[in-house]
């Protein structure tokens, strides 16, 4: 009985339906998570009549056929970069990416990640580096006497000094973007790694060349609506349902089959 099978395909591909939703809405406070959606693919047909063969002597042919499903099975899990919402913070480290582009961040294997997540803060050394301690790139070093810091929607770092009308320019920011971001690994920690899938980074400063601007004081929320997480949620566990009670039905008929006298 094709059913048993079928139905247990159903209940695989909502179960991890459920899983990717779940991370979802457990992301939903994450600064700069980007949601992710499973995609699925109906399984090998049984074709018992193909479609188009002959039905006759005459040359007729079967306009339908006859065709049973097996089920189905997941295709990907792929990430939704759309924009998330910016929240003022009034940290001046903090900085949120309005529009396309990744920060660069450099790891102390010597490769570079790349995140949305802006909750930046101060070495001992003065760099900019993200909450895990790994430094931004370009590195920018705050000068110990500086007594303000301003960041421009181009990504230029300003810094005033005591006594010096003037404010200095003391580094520049640069975005990195993909042509597929939703190629991206994602390796936790808010943070990405380039793959084949998502091709090799191009960097420019913000603002320039389609690339988004920066917000300074301020983070990008995860772009994760939770009605509709809860929506969808509530879909994925009827499907389950569903296809448990297909189970149930075939079950019963076997039952059926087996008193038969």
């Amino acid at each position: 009985m094709r059913s048993l099978d079928i139905g247990s395909t159903g209940m695989l591909a909502q179960q991890l339906n459920v899983d990717v939703l779940s991370n979802n809405i457990a992301n939903m406070s994450t600064t700069g998570f980007k949601q992710s959606r499973a995609a699925f693919h109906d399984l090998l047909y049984q074709n018992i009549n193909r479609p188009g063969s002959s039905s006759s002597d005459s040359g007729t042919t079967l306009p339908s056929g006859l065709q049973v499903g097996l089920g189905a099975k997941a295709a990907g899990v792929y990430r939704i970069h759309t924009q998330g919402t910016v929240k003022v913070t009034g940290n001046e480290l903090d900085m949120a990416i309005k529009g396309d582009g990744f920060f660069q961040i450099d790891m102390p294997d010597g490769t570079s990640t790349y995140t949305r997540d802006g909750s930046f803060q101060m070495n001992e050394n003065g760099e900019i580096v993200t909450i895990d301690g790994y430094t931004v790139s370009p590195s920018i070093s705050i000068p110990d006497d500086a007594v303000s810091i301003d960041v421009n929607s181009q990504g230029e770092v300003i810094v005033a000094f005591t006594g010096q009308a003037a404010p200095q320019t003391i580094g520049q920011l640069q975005l990195a973007d993909f042509a597929n971001p939703a190629g991206l690994e994602a390796i936790g920690n808010n943070m990405y790694m380039e793959t084949s899938a998502s091709g090799s980074p191009s960097t420019s400063s913000p603002g320039q060349n389609q690339f988004g601007t920066i917000e300074q004081g301020a983070l990008e929320e995860s772009n994760v609506n939770v009605v509709s997480a809860m929506t969808q949620l509530i879909t994925a566990q009827r499907a389950y349902e569903m296809n448990s009670n297909v189970i149930s039905t075939s079950d019963e008929m076997l039952q059926a089959l087996t008193q038969l006298r």
